[in-house]
């Protein structure tokens, strides 16, 4: 069976490169290109082709905007992010987004071919060096998370529970709700294992949330 393959990049010189190196597979074809996320759409709905490769950042309407809608009215497509950006952080919103796949428009063409055949199948795929460092990011970001669960939203309560302050205080102090206040404080009691005000005073004097007079 053939890929139908749509090409959106908003540089004419990379569309064709893409093309060439495409037409030289016999399992793919490209069947459209677009210079933007809004003919992206449009080229979609026309053409309905099997996978997207899909640059990120393009004048009128990036990528990532356009990537929810190309989803949304073609379940079965499969969306090839093909970037610049080696940002761990684009990877996450891609694939929120609905990407099945993520790869750095360095990589070599066997690498493009071999992914756009990956996510065609079905599979996801990420760009190896970006793999190793979201794997990264993450692991760190768990670490972080275990040694301090509190937001900083809850920081800020935490604080101010510590000083003393009463909901109602707090409430007006950080624009919010006397609701949303006692929803944090039974949050960051939980979080924390605290029983009593004591404690969790004992906790922000040992954190350094407040200064201990």
């Amino acid at each position: 069976m053939t890929t139908r393959v749509l090409i959106v990049d908003d540089h004419a010189v990379v569309r064709k490169g893409l093309r060439l190196v495409l037409e030289a597979e016999d399992d793919l074809e490209p069947v459209g290109e677009a210079g933007n996320g809004r003919d992206a759409v449009f080229q979609a709905r026309a053409l309905k082709p099997d996978v997207i490769l899909l640059d990120v950042v393009m004048p009128e309407r990036s990528g990532l905007d356009a990537l929810p809608q190309l989803i949304h009215e073609q379940p079965e497509v499969k969306v090839l992010v093909l970037s610049m950006q080696d940002d761990p952080q684009y990877v996450r919103q891609a694939f929120a987004a609905g990407a099945s796949g993520y790869v750095l428009k360095e990589a070599a063409d066997t690498e493009v071919v071999n992914a756009i055949r990956e996510v065609a199948a079905g599979g996801r795929y990420v760009h190896p060096e970006l793999g190793a460092r979201l794997i990264a990011a993450d692991a760190e970001a768990a670490r972080r998370a275990a040694a301090d669960p509190l937001s900083d939203r809850e920081h800020e309560v935490l604080r101010l529970l510590a000083l003393g302050h009463t909901n109602q205080e707090i409430a007006k102090a950080l624009y919010i709700s006397v609701r949303t206040t006692e929803t944090h404080r039974a949050h960051i009691m939980q979080k924390l294992r605290l029983q009593s005000r004591a404690e969790l005073v004992q906790y922000a004097l040992a954190n350094g949330l407040i200064d201990e007079r």
